[in-house]
């Protein structure tokens, strides 16, 4: 049994193995405490995971509600600008049966006028090209071409409606006619 004790078999039947030089033992307790700073290193590395983890679902669940708000508050600045038009409009259908053809213009000019200014106020610019320039498909659509003896090929011979852009973002195309060469086939 000496033996067996020795050799680091105890009662319970396991096995510990003993350090048989004093230089094993410092190794073993140099090991043990490496194995306790990498533990400590691993926990405060898993809190500081579970932290970033915390602070990213906040700042996604932040960016979502900001989202909903200007989807839910950012068409009030478009309706406030458009309610005198909404207005001008009102008064001008209560009007329109004791009023003349002069004065129904005059109210006409005047809506489109807080029209124009109001989509102005919100960045909206109209895109109208000029007569005799170069045809550009990423900001006109061609309805129809047409022979034009004095015209530059794929050139705008007419605008037939504006296009739009918001803060240089193209809404809608110009609709426009297009210059071809004489004699080609549309």
């Amino acid at each position: 049994m000496k033996e067996e004790e020795s050799k680091g078999t105890g009662a319970s039947g396991e096995t510990a193995v003993l350090p048989e030089t004093a230089a094993q033992l410092v190794e073993l307790e140099r090991l043990q405490r490496a194995l306790a700073e990498a533990d400590e290193r691993g926990r405060s590395h898993w809190e500081q995971y579970l932290r970033a983890v915390a602070d990213l679902d906040n700042v996604r669940k932040r960016a979502q509600r900001e989202v909903e708000a200007a989807n839910r508050y950012g068409l009030e600045k478009f309706v406030s600008e458009l309610l005198p038009v909404k207005d001008s409009l009102d008064l001008a259908v209560q009007n329109a049966g004791h009023a003349d053809a002069a004065s129904l213009r005059a109210g006409q000019e005047a809506t489109l006028q807080l029209l124009d200014r109001a989509l102005d106020k919100l960045g909206v610019r109209a895109v109208e090209p000029d007569e005799g320039e170069r045809f550009d498909p990423a900001r006109h659509e061609a309805v129809m071409t047409q022979e034009a003896a004095g015209a530059e090929p794929d050139s705008v011979l007419k605008v037939v409606q504006r296009g739009y852009e918001l803060n240089g973002r193209l809404l809608r195309p110009a609709r426009v006619i297009v210059a071809r060469p004489p004699g080609s086939k549309p």
